[in-house]
C-alpha cells in the first residue's frame, strides 16, 4: 500500500497574490523568497510576459509541517469546479514515463476506493504530466 506523504493545496482564483497573502495571515504561512537573482516578486513578476504576470503566487508552513499553498488565476468565478482542490503528490522527482507510471499505479489504487479517473494532462514545456480525478463526492483534485 502506498503512503501519501505531501499534499498541496490550490485555490483557483482571480488575484493570487492577494489571496495567497490572505491565507499567509489565517495560516502563519510566509512568502518565499523570490527567485534567485531577484531582489524582491515584485521584480521577478515584472521580468514575465504580460500573459504570465500574477498568474501565480505560493506560500507555505514556515516548519515545513504543513502543505505549500499555490494560488492561480483563472478567468472565471466558482460556478461548479471547485476553486480549491487537493493535489496528492505522489511523483514528486519523477519525469516522463517513469512519472507518468507512478501515477497510473495510484490512480488504479484510488478507483478502487471510490475516485473516478476525468483526464490524463501530459507533460508539456511548462508542467510534468498530471491525472485529474474526482473524489467519491465528485471534488476535484490532482495526481501530480
Amino acid at each position: 500500500m502506498t503512503s501519501v506523504k505531501q499534499v498541496q493545496i490550490t485555490f483557483d482564483c482571480a488575484k493570487p497574490e492577494r489571496v495567497a497573502r490572505f491565507w499567509c495571515e489565517v495560516l502563519g504561512y510566509v512568502v518565499p523568497p523570490p527567485p534567485e537573482g531577484f531582489a524582491t516578486w515584485d521584480d521577478y513578476t515584472g521580468s514575465l510576459p504580460p500573459e504570465k504576470q500574477d498568474a501565480g503566487f505560493v506560500c507555505g508552513d514556515p516548519t515545513g509541517a504543513g502543505p505549500r499553498l499555490y494560488f492561480q488565476r483563472v478567468p472565471e468565478g466558482k460556478v461548479a469546479k471547485n476553486r480549491v482542490h487537493l493535489d496528492v503528490r505522489v511523483g514528486t522527482g519523477l519525469v516522463g514515463e517513469e512519472r507518468l507510471a507512478k501515477l497510473e499505479a495510484e490512480c488504479t489504487r484510488l478507483i478502487a476506493l471510490g475516485a473516478v479517473r476525468d483526464r490524463v494532462l501530459l507533460a508539456d514545456e511548462e508542467n510534468e504530466s498530471c491525472i485529474n480525478m474526482r473524489d467519491i463526492e465528485g471534488n476535484e483534485f490532482c495526481l501530480d
